[in-house]
């Protein structure tokens, strides 16, 4: 079976900035993603849960896409202007995918 690059590229932010950020991604063309909630984790401030140990933030999402290659830095162009001001995290991997024309 043949298989297309791609990358995937995962943004972990504040929930109350879901829709600004999922508002950004489609401005910039982006037609697919991924929001999952984040139960908890450990960064730079400590370990926290989703229980409030962020504050007014209700926790964190990870929005999620894979796209073209080619399309990559227009995605992070926009990402950034959200994500800049607030609490998160990016990052992209290289992936294979099967069916090239859904992304």
């Amino acid at each position: 079976m043949q298989t297309h690059t791609a990358k995937r590229v995962e943004i972990i932010i504040e929930a109350v900035m879901e829709e600004r950020l999922t508002a950004a991604l489609r401005k910039a063309g982006v037609t697919g993603f991924t929001v999952m909630p984040v139960l908890g984790g450990s960064g730079r401030s400590g370990q926290w849960t989703q229980e409030g140990e962020i504050g007014r933030a209700r926790g964190m999402v990870n929005v999620a896409c894979i796209i073209r290659p080619d399309r990559l830095d227009t995605l992070l162009d926009a990402a950034f202007e959200v994500v800049d001001r607030h609490i998160g995290v990016v990052s992209v991997v290289d992936c294979e995918v099967l069916r090239a024309e859904r992304f």
